[in-house]
């Protein structure tokens, strides 16, 4: 028994002598076929068995590769539409013009009531447009003194008396010209302080973020309202205040005009009030002024960019030969200069198209006015020579390449001022009848 239990250790100790180390249990072994396993192969795979290095599937790929057909670099980047846009445009002025025409039919007929229950004695006469307008006046007239009765009531109160002078003096050096003026002159200032309004909060740093996506117009950006909103956006002090000072000498000259074409209107229609009529005039420019600046960007700038922008790309390809590598080093210089010719394509703002539909159609309107620049001082020159200067100014800033004022803009609301010319009488008269508020019935019964 003792020698039976002798002979089982001896076998135990030579099973654990005949164990292999550590190295010699994991190397690897030659004659068999290791199985890797990782999170995106879990085939097998060995230096020995490579499928990618298998000469048959290189020359599969190679032959892929010439079959295959490469698209340009102007297909792969595409071209940005512009449905979307002159969708907004045409229906964003449709819907402008339907709603000045809805609210001119519906003050018209307010007043003209409001007229006939002052006094009997109007029931039995013709009411004119010019009737209308002086009952409204003299009722803003009236509201005015009420607010200035007011403030002077509160200062009483409120205000030490040292100070009380000076704030109704100030209240009548501002109440007193908006009185005198007309109405035309009237709305083109509440449309400069709207514009002002946005230029002071381009200059809140917090804002800034967000008035450059929504206020200013970027063509790449797929955006359309941004059309509407840009068109009351300036960054530049200047740049607001010759808007302005243009808008309040020519907008007032066509909003006359636009309300003495109402006048010529067969069967005559009364009208109250022509700043919905000018409203819609002035916002459907602008809108028009845009679309032309982005359909001049898109299919005219871009295309331009994109085959400036290939050029590196072509000449970046690897040269087969010893001559197509020369050629290549040497047309490195003419590509880097071409690309610093390329078209910028840079976002746009302000209300200089609207502006310019204002100045052509006054141009148009009255030919033998003179205008003249107070900055710098200049002479009076015949308004149509100056609207001319500036259509050719345009052009040739289209021609050079300059991009310091968006020229495309200024002849789209020239072109636009032409337009309204021609056909803008006789397509409000449509819009005011389409929306004319029928009569009412009559009370009285009818006589067989």
């Amino acid at each position: 028994m003792f020698s039976l239990a002798l002979r089982c250790h001896a076998r135990h100790a030579s099973f654990k002598f005949k164990l292999p180390s550590p190295v010699a249990r994991w190397a690897p072994n030659p004659n068999t076929r290791t199985f890797r396993s990782t999170a995106l192969k879990r085939f097998p795979r060995g230096p020995a068995h490579d499928i990618a290095a298998a000469p048959e599937v290189e020359l599969f790929r190679e032959t892929l590769k010439k079959g295959r057909t490469e698209l340009a670099f102007q297909e792969k980047v595409g071209t940005p539409r512009i449905r979307n846009q002159v969708l907004f445009v045409v229906f964003g002025s449709l819907l402008t013009f339907s709603y000045a025409a809805s609210r001119t039919n519906i003050e018209t007929e307010y007043w003209k009531k409001r007229l006939e229950a002052m006094s009997p004695s109007w029931q039995l006469q013709t009411i004119t447009s010019l009737d209308l307008k002086r009952a409204q006046n003299a009722e803003l007239i009236r509201e005015l003194r009420e607010w200035f009765a007011a403030v002077n009531r509160f200062t009483q109160e409120y205000v030490p008396s040292l100070i009380r002078p000076w704030i109704s003096l100030g209240l009548v050096n501002v109440l007193q010209p908006y009185a005198d003026a007309s109405e035309g002159k009237r709305l083109c200032w509440k449309i400069c302080l709207l514009n002002a309004g946005v230029y002071l909060a381009w200059k809140i740093k917090r804002l800034q973020p967000a008035m450059a996506v929504r206020f200013m117009h970027n063509p790449l950006s797929g955006l359309s309202y941004t059309l509407l909103t840009s068109m009351f956006s300036h960054k530049d002090f200047f740049h607001l205040l010759l808007n302005c000072l243009a808008l309040e000498s020519f907008g007032s000259a066509a909003y006359f005009y636009l309300m003495s074409e109402q006048n010529k209107m067969d069967p005559p229609m009364l009208e109250l009030t022509g700043a919905p009529h000018f409203l819609a005039f002035f916002i459907s420019a602008g809108l028009f002024s845009g679309l032309v600046s982005h359909v001049a960007s898109v299919k005219i700038l871009y295309p331009r960019l994109v085959k400036y922008l290939s050029l590196p790309t072509q000449l970046a390809a690897k040269p087969e030969t010893w001559a197509a590598a020369v050629a290549a080093s040497s047309a490195k210089p003419v590509a880097a200069a071409a690309v610093k010719q390329a078209p910028t394509i840079l976002p746009s703002l302000g209300a200089s198209g609207a502006v310019y539909a204002a100045v052509t159609l006054t141009a148009l309107a009255f030919p033998n006015s003179e205008v003249a620049l107070f900055i710098p001082p200049s002479y009076p020159v015949n308004i149509q020579y100056a609207v001319g200067g500036l259509v050719a100014f345009d052009m040739l800033g289209i021609m050079r390449g300059w991009r310091v004022f968006d020229h495309w803009a200024h002849l789209g609301g020239a072109a636009f001022g032409v337009i309204y010319y021609a056909y803008g009488p006789a397509f409000w008269a449509h819009m005011r009848r389409t929306f004319e508020i029928p009569p009412p019935p009559s009370s009285s019964p009818e006589i067989q």
